[in-house]
């Protein structure tokens, strides 16, 4: 079955550095439409970030420049790189996959991984 397992958060102050991991398994990952989203208490889960099965990636706004998405494909992991964090980007942060060939709604979701930045 399809498993999705974020590891790499914690607590930083803003302007630092964290990198998130999802560790992937069950289905195809190199086929795979990969992405991360985050949630605070309260709010909706938003959109953070997509990376395409052809390695296009898209950003949410808030975070273009900041985040980067990446894949290893050989390893199965996810990664979301993020730069210059804000207390604003203080969530719990999900790993989203969509296995289905190229096809990017995601169905599956990991538990989360929190993240918090203080000023």
């Amino acid at each position: 079955q399809v498993q999705l397992v974020e590891t790499g958060g914690g607590s930083v102050q803003a302007g630092g550095s964290l990198r998130l991991s999802c560790a992937a398994s069950g289905f195809t990952f190199s086929d795979a439409c990969m992405g991360w989203f985050r949630q605070v208490p309260g709010k909706e889960r938003e959109w953070v970030a997509t990376m395409y099965r052809i390695a296009i990636t898209r950003y949410d706004d808030s975070v273009k420049g900041r985040f980067t998405i990446s894949k290893d494909n050989a390893r199965n992991i996810l990664y979301l790189q993020m730069n210059s964090l804000k207390p604003e980007d203080t969530a719990m942060y999900y790993c989203a996959a969509d296995p289905r060939l190229d096809r990017c709604a995601f169905s599956y979701w990991g538990q989360g991984t929190q993240v918090t930045v203080s000023s």
